[in-house]
């Protein structure tokens, strides 16, 4: 008995020995312990180069297929999954080379013949060229306002609708493609540059178009690993990228973090290395911060309260105009954007050409929306809901305390609103079918012309896929497809300010706010330019 307590005691010994060489062995080969190292780190010269970024953002993507989406944090993955035929600059709209290199458009302005880079390859290891282009557009073509709502936004509609802008999509040969137009359209070479119409593998997307956007495949400086619903995307560097040194990165996490406390404190830990979304009252305790940096992302954006003008008593424009009265939007920009936005008065930023100064916004008059609820018998005022936005965006921080500072505006003249949140793609789908009374959303531009804010938004086109509002004004839908085919620039800017004057006094919207929306990163990271559209592409970030 003795003897085999002694056993066990040396038995123990030897594991506890065992246990501290184990230990050691988890050290560096030098024999000293690397403090901090965490996955997505290498060893150059002796130094360690931390190669992945994880980003921090407010919401998961709804789609990796970008033509079948509108929302910004679906675009904030694929821009770095694909490529456009064109790209904009680094920090603005200006047009450069994309998939494309070079485009000539033809004397009238209807065919536009685009020379392809040679050598591109998709992730998939197929070759980018004419063919792939063609069916591409050819796919979008075919489709619907339900599948592909942008492309029926830029470009009139599909194959067969009378208001459809392009004819024909043809190749010339290998590297050359040739996109003739019914009519001229003004925006039409920032509509192709914008991220929805990304060029994708025929091969992936061939294999049906629900697969395809949980498998993207792309030309991009990334390819796709994985995605963990409501958790994390993964993407790895293309290593058969055509532009040599890019990426500098090995790979990116997209994490979503809805809670902005959240997401800052995971900042603020060093779990993440860059954050959206930021509050504009923390922007100072990252500034003040030395081992974080704050940026600023050039504005071209708006906050908005719809309203859906095909569900009583909102058809009224009494009603409409009455809301704008009641809402204080100045205490609005006040409480939550500290100084960093402008209160709006028009439905595009002021950044924008063809912007209206010249409108006058709507006051805060509560007995002036009184007036107005009294001369259509709605005196004693009337329930309703109040849709507000379950993640924070870059035009509207908290969305759900911005509504209750509405739900009280609006209990201040008599009407009980109900607060009413979904998850944030269900929100997104209801809200476009007009199931709600009144719903925040907001608008980043996506190609810097005023067509992307009011024919997108607000034209009859465009109701069931981005004008959620239901509105319709005929005058107005003249007007912004008379804008659409002007090509010159002065005579574009005075048909969108009549545009503006009309969508003022019809308020199918509360225009809300102008923001400058913040970010945080790590001290060093490098590289990281945020762009207005919203959609980063992040080839060119690096770890110092």
């Amino acid at each position: 008995m003795r003897k085999k307590k002694l056993g066990l005691l040396v038995l123990m010994l030897l594991l506890v020995l065992s246990t501290a060489l184990a230990a050691c062995g988890s050290d560096a080969g030098d024999g000293k312990k690397e403090e901090g190292k965490k996955e997505g780190t290498k060893t150059e010269d002796g130094k360690n180069v931390q190669d992945t970024l994880v980003f921090g953002r407010g919401g998961d993507s709804t789609s990796l297929d970008p033509s079948r989406v509108t929302e910004g944090e679906s675009f904030k993955v694929t821009v770095n999954l694909y490529e456009t035929l064109l790209n904009f600059g680094e920090q603005d709209t200006t047009i450069t080379p994309g998939l494309a290199t070079e485009w000539e458009p033809s004397e009238d302005g209807l065919t536009y013949t685009f020379k392809l880079r040679e050598g591109v390859k998709f992730h998939d290891g197929t070759d980018f060229n004419a063919d792939a282009v063609v069916k591409n557009f050819e796919r979008w073509a075919n489709g619907d306002a339900e599948k592909f709502p942008y492309y029926n936004s830029m470009f009139g509609g599909f194959k067969g609708d009378e208001g459809h802008v392009i004819e024909s999509v043809t190749a010339d040969g290998e590297n050359t493609v040739l996109i003739k137009l019914t009519r001229s359209q003004a925006p039409f070479l920032k509509n192709i540059a914008m991220s929805m119409f990304a060029i994708a593998s025929p091969t992936a997307f061939e294999l049906g178009d629900d697969q395809f956007e949980r498998k993207p495949v792309g030309t991009g400086p990334f390819q796709f690993v994985e995605w963990k619903p409501n958790e994390t995307i993964t993407i790895e560097k293309f290593d058969d990228y055509w532009d040599e040194g890019l990426p500098k990165l090995q790979k990116i996490i997209f994490r979503s973090i809805p809670d902005n406390s959240a997401r800052l404190n995971a900042l603020m830990a060093g779990d993440i290395e860059l954050a959206d979304g930021i509050n504009p009252s923390d922007g100072k305790s990252i500034e003040d911060n030395e081992k974080l940096q704050l940026f600023e992302r050039p504005s071209m954006n708006v906050g908005y309260l719809g309203l859906t003008v095909t569900r009583p008593p909102f058809d009224k424009k009494e009603v409409r105009q009455a809301i704008n009265y009641a809402i204080d939007k100045q205490s609005i920009v006040d409480s939550f954007f500290e100084g960093r936005a402008d209160v709006a008065k028009n439905p595009m930023p002021p950044s924008i050409s063809g912007y209206n100064d010249d409108v006058e916004g709507y006051e805060y008059n509560p007995e002036k929306a009184k007036e107005l609820l009294k001369s259509v018998g709605l005196e004693d005022g009337f329930e309703m809901e109040l849709w507000a936005m379950p993640v924070p965006r870059p035009y509207m921080p908290d969305g759900k305390k911005v509504a209750e500072v509405i739900q009280k505006n609006l209990a201040d003249i008599g009407i009980t609103a109900k607060i009413v949140s979904h998850e944030w793609a269900t929100y997104l789908e209801l809200a476009s079918k007009g199931d709600a009374d009144a719903f925040m959303l907001g608008w980043t531009g996506d190609n810097g012309d005023a067509d992307n804010f009011l024919y997108v938004l607000l034209d009859e086109d465009n109701i069931g896929s981005n004008n959620y509002t239901y509105y319709k004004n005929d005058e107005l839908h003249d007007i912004l497809i008379a804008a659409q085919t002007e090509v010159d620039e002065e005579k574009r800017n005075e048909l969108y300010k009549k545009a503006q004057v009309i969508i003022h006094e019809d308020a199918p919207w509360v225009p809300l706010a102008h923001s400058t929306p913040l970010l945080g990163g790590a001290k060093n990271l490098s590289g990281f330019l945020p762009h207005p559209t919203g959609s980063d592409l992040l080839s060119k970030v690096e770890f110092k």
